[in-house]
């Protein structure tokens, strides 16, 4: 059992969960994810680690409101425990001194972001991030992207913060100013992936993007997570979570995800009944 230590709501649906976990606390890295399960009738459900401390032997997780379990772990409260907590999994990020790096968190692919950024400005990187959402109240850890980065560039779809227009627009217009990119990292919806990679394809940009909205069980096991990358088949929990986003076939992938949403739908539907 995992005791909750905080826990408050960032949007009406998305939350920050900090949770006692020595021993993940400790071994994690940027880009690994974590299992847990509410109660032991729960399912197992894979979540980004947002950030962490070891002394402190705790975990951060920013969650969002999509279906049963993320609803049920968002009414769990500080003192009360989670049953199963399992990690650190996934192949962290791999950090070296590249440059200028430009990391891109879109919506809830912010929280995943925040040590990525972490680790590329300890390795000595500069790093500017962008932070995408729909809208203003969609932009989410402005403050800790900002600790972690030399530069912050905000957008939003229809204006209300920032920048208007996409992330993809934000690059876009420092290629044109002549700024120098070595990698670009991109976490958020799939189809934002997909059109950064597009664009930074254009340019011979160096991409990585992580995939782990499409995991499942975060074994290999129950196969739900099968992508193609290049040539290859490689399953997102064990091979990933981050791949190069020049060769990820992200049509294939989004059809994918949308496989279980008559189940999830119903399963969300009598939890709340």
């Amino acid at each position: 059992m995992n005791k909750i230590l905080e826990k408050e709501f960032i949007t009406p649906e998305v939350f920050r969960m900090r949770v006692e976990a020595p021993e993940i606390a400790r071994k994690r890295k940027a880009g690994q994810f974590i299992i847990l399960r509410t109660c032991d009738e729960g399912e197992r459900i894979p979540l980004t680690i947002a950030d962490g401390n070891a002394d402190g032997g705790w975990i951060e997780l920013v969650v969002q409101i999509v279906g049963k379990t993320t609803k049920a772990l968002s009414e769990l409260e500080p003192d009360q425990g989670i049953c199963d907590l399992v990690g650190p999994l996934g192949r962290p990020t791999h950090i070296e001194l590249f440059g200028h790096v430009i990391i891109v968190g879109g919506g809830i692919g912010i929280a995943p972001s925040h040590p990525i950024a972490q680790a590329m400005k300890a390795a000595g990187n500069r790093v500017t991030s962008i932070l995408g959402g729909r809208t203003k109240d969609l932009v989410i850890m402005e403050d800790k992207m900002a600790a972690a980065s030399d530069a912050v560039v905000i957008t939003t779809d229809d204006g209300s913060y920032g920048m208007k227009g996409l992330v993809t627009d934000a690059i876009q217009k420092m290629v044109d100013d002549g700024v120098k990119i070595d990698l670009v990292v991109a976490i958020g919806p799939p189809i934002m992936m997909k059109f950064v990679s597009l664009l930074t394809m254009k340019y011979e940009i160096p991409t990585l993007v992580s995939l782990n909205t499409i995991m499942v069980d975060g074994t290999g096991m129950c196969g739900a997570c099968r992508v193609t990358v290049g040539d290859e088949t490689k399953f997102v929990c064990v091979d990933g979570p981050e791949f190069d986003g020049h060769k990820v076939d992200f049509d294939e992938m989004m059809k994918r995800q949308r496989m279980y949403e008559a189940e999830e739908k119903e399963s969300m539907d009598r939890y709340l009944k």
